[in-house]
């Protein structure tokens, strides 16, 4: 680690970006500087950090001189623009956008299942989409155990994943419901307020969705193994904070649910929430505001010979964007991995 690292947001201001910032502070991020950086319309204002404030810097081409370590949330476009920019004048860059995430060169990291990745970087790091992070964190030790073969997976995804304004749209919406008023939908092409959408981001000549092949693609880069085969159904539910998903898995070799159930209860980042007869398994209630990767309703699929059914929660600001950057921030840190 630097003697004297400093350590920026860039997207400060936004509903990620402002997560960073309190994940920093929470988990007593060794920086000994932080700043907060983002558009010319948000300069100037301040936002908590520790016993104060910091105030927010326009983010330019020269911002990166003095930076070590930064953690962008700016969305896809202010990434490939100011990444590599970043990177050439020896930041290291973790991004939480889509734009990188593919690229064969830059490595894909959810730290409790391929950290070794990030000993090839050049610079840039890329944070995978949210809901493929808490399914992977399920996935790795069952992987291990018995080898996936395929996995099935629908979502039941939070507004939050929008950002800030779709949060204030579904309080909207429920507000003029319950004042018989018409419900407005601007962010979502429908009423999210008691209701379902099965449409998340564009939908893709393959009649899927960018979502949903995003869950596809990133799931094999990150578990190192093309061969197993991924489909998903993303759906957008009414529920501020919390990601839920039904994951089917195939495995090669047969794990019994009580041999799954252990697996899971000793992984990094997973915290097991399984006892159906006492109501309990996990919900969206219990992860918001929470790190781990909650699993529960482990079964064997009684349709194949070496399946299981497992539900998967965690908060999609957290550890699906802000927690995850951090995290593979302090693997950088601890294995001495930054570029300056």
């Amino acid at each position: 680690m630097p003697h004297d690292l400093t350590v920026a947001v860039v997207g400060a201001t936004g509903a990620v970006g402002r997560e960073m910032l309190k994940i920093l502070e929470e988990r007593e991020f060794p920086a000994t500087k932080v700043r907060a950086l983002a558009s010319s319309r948000s300069a100037g204002s301040s936002l908590p950090f520790q016993n104060g404030e910091l105030i927010v810097e326009e983010l330019t081409e020269a911002s990166f001189a003095d930076i070590d370590l930064a953690l962008f949330s700016a969305g896809g476009e202010t990434s490939k623009k100011f990444a590599p920019i970043a990177a050439k004048a020896g930041c290291t860059v973790v991004d939480n956008s889509s734009a990188w995430r593919m690229d064969p060169e830059i490595p894909l990291v959810v730290p409790e299942v391929n950290p070794e990745a990030l000993k090839t970087h050049k610079g840039i790091i890329a944070n995978p989409n949210c809901s493929t992070i808490q399914m992977v964190v399920a996935l790795k030790p069952l992987h291990d155990a018995a080898r996936i073969k395929r996995v099935v997976v629908s979502t039941y995804q939070a507004v939050s994943g929008s950002g800030n304004k779709a949060i204030e749209e579904l309080r909207k919406q429920v507000t003029q419901l319950f004042n018989m008023q018409e419900p407005e939908a601007k962010v979502y092409p429908h009423r999210i307020a008691f209701n379902c959408l099965p449409h998340l981001d564009a939908f893709l000549d393959n009649e899927y969705t960018k979502e949903e092949m995003k869950m596809v693609d990133e799931t094999k880069k990150i578990m190192g193994d093309d061969s197993i085969r991924v489909t998903a159904t993303t759906v957008r539910v009414p529920v501020f904070y919390g990601h839920s998903e039904s994951i089917n898995i195939e495995t090669d070799l047969k794990l019994t649910s009580r041999e799954a159930r252990a697996l899971l209860s000793q992984a990094p980042g997973v915290k097991v929430l399984d006892n159906p007869a006492e109501n309990i398994y996990p919900m969206p209630i219990n992860a918001a505001g929470e790190d781990e990767t909650f699993v529960g309703r482990i079964r064997e699929d009684e349709s194949i010979d070496n399946g299981l059914n497992v539900w998967v929660v965690a908060d999609n600001i957290r550890k699906g964007a802000a927690l995850n950057t951090v995290q593979i921030a302090e693997v950088l840190i601890r294995e001495n991995l930054l570029l300056s």
